[in-house]
């Protein structure tokens, strides 16, 4: 029986173990979106995992969603993330970076001056998003045109180059939770009428080409992918996913992808078992559980549910959380009041074992 404790090969990559800490938003970026000396201990903290995932990482200016959140697309940004990436490598962790285009979710007044939030169609999300000045409703986004659909395929692929140039070991395109890539693949947030929506075919097309223009611009092998079928955050309305993702799957199958990585829902277990079914690489899973993802969830590798397995709350409260889990615990509880914003106070001041 094989256990989350044991290694495992990503592409050109040996796993220490089978343990993975999922993507985070916590904004504590400083200003211009640079990645902080306080980010890079975060990080380190957490190198034995077997894989750190970031935090969404936006890879355009109109890709940013929410205050204080890092991006990927200027020098100083690259050269910022490369102390955090050094770092993470000295304490023997591997790390990818998590591109994040929101799309309709976040404000202009997050945005540099002129710029509009942006989705497949002008439909707003129900639902606020926080701001410097307090908490405000998200507004209606400009539909891309289509040849502003191919400039962000492009940007995610700009995005991944300068992860690549930045020391990362290979990004994880966040098509999860109601950002950009998830607004085009369901039918409430994307009603296009051209090549890129109507059918479960036409709406993973800009997921694919997404994914495929990555994979060319930095390898396969360091391009992941993340779902999440069938969740509603961000006002996403996907009744009947299983047509869309399933074709996704199989439509980036082909291309030896380093992970797919599935954030799962209420209800959707046997979803799940289909993709992953489907997908010969490695597969991650976030699984649905009764609030945070706990030790019981390490019993998914042991019965080949997943190959790997993503902790949220408790490796933010836990930065040794292989060796605690080894351990049976005991566990840190994370405190909700410091997520988001702030200083080291509930980020790196989490004491180990």
């Amino acid at each position: 029986m094989t256990t989350a404790f044991e290694p495992i090969d990503l592409p050109g990559h040996r796993l220490a173990n089978r343990i993975a800490m999922a993507p985070m938003t916590r904004s504590r970026a400083a200003q211009g979106g640079l990645p902080t000396a306080l980010m890079a201990e975060y990080y380190t903290q957490r190198a034995s995992a077997g894989l750190i995932v970031t935090e969404g990482i936006q890879p355009s200016a109109v890709g940013q969603g929410y205050p204080d959140t890092p991006g990927l697309h200027t020098a100083e940004q690259i050269a910022a993330w490369r102390t955090v990436t050094d770092a993470v490598h000295a304490a023997g962790g591997l790390i990818f970076a998590q591109l994040m285009h929101t799309g309709r979710i976040g404000h202009p007044d997050l945005l540099p001056d002129g710029l509009v939030n942006v989705a497949p169609s002008a439909v707003t999300a129900r639902g606020q998003v926080y701001t410097h000045e307090g908490p405000k409703d998200f507004v209606e986004p400009r539909a891309l045109t289509d040849g502003e659909v191919h400039a962000t395929v492009a940007e995610y692929a700009a995005a991944a180059r300068a992860a690549v140039a930045a020391g990362f070991d290979g990004v994880e395109l966040h098509g999860a939770n109601g950002y950009l890539i998830h607004q085009f693949l369901a039918p409430g947030s994307n009603r296009r009428t051209d090549e890129w929506g109507g059918s479960p075919a036409a709406r993973i097309r800009f997921a694919v080409a997404a994914v495929k223009a990555v994979a060319e611009a930095v390898g396969a092998e360091r391009t992941a992918l993340r779902l999440s079928p069938g969740n509603p955050f961000n006002d996403i309305d996907e009744p009947e996913p299983e047509p869309a993702y399933t074709a996704l799957v199989d439509a980036v199958e082909p291309l030896g992808l380093a992970y797919l990585h599935v954030m799962e829902v209420p209800g959707t277990r046997e979803l799940t078992t289909a993709l992953r079914k489907r997908f010969s690489g490695v597969f991650v899973l976030n699984p649905a559980t009764e609030g945070p993802t706990g030790p019981a969830a390490l019993a998914l590798v042991e019965d080949g549910t997943a190959d790997l397995v993503s902790y949220g709350q408790l490796f933010l409260a836990n930065p040794d959380l292989p060796a605690r889990l080894r351990a049976g615990g005991p566990f840190n509880t994370a405190n909700p009041a410091t997520f988001y914003g702030g200083g080291a106070e509930g980020y790196t001041d989490y004491p180990a074992l």
